[in-house]
């Protein structure tokens, strides 16, 4: 999915989970390992934050395919986390245009159940090197005002 991207897998943690995964031939380990890693999240009262590995890295890339259906998956491992008691927040997104800040927050609102949504920013143009302060706070004041639970 992220074969066709401007920026790729800009995630340090996602680009090296999906170096694992290609190198193995498996699936992510902490994905088929879920439900154990549930257990021992209960038994210390440990909340997750499930980040954002297939976040854009440029605003040519914000809510794509790879994105969206890691948000899926997110959704998905949020309602497990919550049958085993364990709390859960949703990290996101990356670089994301103003006109689709939005869409970003309903999708993440829908798919992961409202769980707590948290952003660094997004960045909201890929044009403003060393202005990453400001780009970011206005899109912080955006997904703020459309939702998110945390900046």
């Amino acid at each position: 999915l992220t074969v066709d991207r401007v920026t790729g897998i800009v995630s340090r943690g996602g680009a090296i989970m999906a170096r694992w995964c290609l190198a193995h031939h498996q699936e992510n380990f902490l994905y088929t390992h879920f439900e154990e890693i549930c257990e021992i999240m209960k038994t210390y009262d440990i909340a997750f934050s499930l980040g954002d590995g297939l976040r854009p890295g440029s605003i040519a890339d914000a809510n794509d395919e790879a994105q969206f259906a890691e948000l899926e998956t997110l959704g998905e491992l949020t309602e497990i986390a919550w049958k085993h008691d364990v709390q859960v927040m949703i990290e996101g997104p990356g670089h994301v245009p103003m006109d689709k800040i939005k869409e970003n927050v309903d999708k993440q609102m829908e798919i992961c159940k409202e769980a707590p949504f948290y952003t660094l920013g997004p960045l909201t143009t890929d044009i403003a090197p060393g202005y990453d302060h400001i780009t970011s706070a206005i899109g912080a004041a955006m997904i703020g005002w459309y939702g998110t639970a945390m900046l």
